[in-house]
């Protein structure tokens, strides 16, 4: 694929990175020309955002449904106290929109489901899902499996955070729904029930955005894992995630994938 050049002006701004070994000029071209969708523009996407927007992802949608409220200010850290009242996926839009003005952010006022959801990741090169409630994970990771889009799934609430990369670029990749098979939490455990640190809502969304700029530069793609942040201790643990043998998401797109082998 041949890609534009970079400007003088682009190549001066991107120069730390460019001048990283395994980045170089053809990593950013790529970044310019990506597609990222962010569902949920709170403290996820926020931080997740503004790394992506700063590093020159090219192209950026930004999803969510909800206002600004002051109570957000803490850990939502692109909006202002201005910005209490206005669309979260507007007023972050034109915050990242003013940190790099070389890049195209897209904001959808609502929240995703059904045929615009499939419409929006079927756009886009990779998916952050940035959300705070089961129902809109599980359907996320639905859409992902049956189109084949990476997701990169945060969640954080407390003082834990949680990072799941899914390559469903990859064949026979489990899924969310392998590691919570639960359509609905009706507890509702969220950071407006049950309280949660700042700081590890912002370190959960900076490693989305890391996986993020890893998968759209680098030859070798991360790997499908299950990453746990206790922020009491600082300390993390990774797992493999195992296939569910009844999974009816990624099993059962598996069993409906042909067999070229068979006349």
């Amino acid at each position: 694929m041949n890609f534009p050049p970079l400007s003088d002006d682009a190549f001066d701004r991107y120069s730390r990175q460019i001048m990283l070994a395994d980045w170089g000029e053809k990593s950013q071209q790529k970044l310019a020309v990506a597609k990222v969708l962010i569902v949920g523009c709170g403290g996820l996407g926020t931080v997740a955002g503004l790394y992506l927007a700063g590093a020159g992802v090219g192209n950026l949608v930004l999803a969510d449904d909800d206002d600004v409220e002051s109570s957000n200010l803490p850990r939502q850290v692109a909006y202002r106290e201005t910005d209490v009242g206005t669309p979260k996926a507007k007023a972050l839009s034109a915050q990242l929109s003013a940190l790099n003005h070389r890049i195209h952010c897209r904001p959808v006022e609502r929240r995703l489901s059904g045929k615009s959801l499939s419409l929006e990741v079927s756009l886009a090169d990779l998916v952050l899902d940035c959300s705070d409630n089961m129902e809109t994970r599980q359907a996320i990771n639905e859409v992902c499996v049956t189109s084949k889009t990476p997701l990169i799934s945060g969640a954080a609430i407390g003082w834990n955070g949680q990072l799941m990369v899914f390559d469903f670029a990859r064949a026979n990749t489990p899924c969310y729904h392998c590691l919570f098979p639960v359509q609905y939490d009706e507890t509702t455990r969220n950071c407006q029930t049950a309280g949660v640190i700042g700081p590890v809502v912002g370190v959960i969304g900076n490693f989305q955005a890391l996986v993020a700029l890893q998968y759209l530069t680098q030859e070798e793609k991360p790997s499908t894992r299950f990453y746990q942040l206790d922020g009491h201790t600082l300390a993390w643990r990774a797992m493999t995630i195992p296939h569910a043998p009844s999974c009816q998401i990624c099993q059962v797109q598996k069993l409906e994938v042909p067999d070229e082998n068979l006349a």
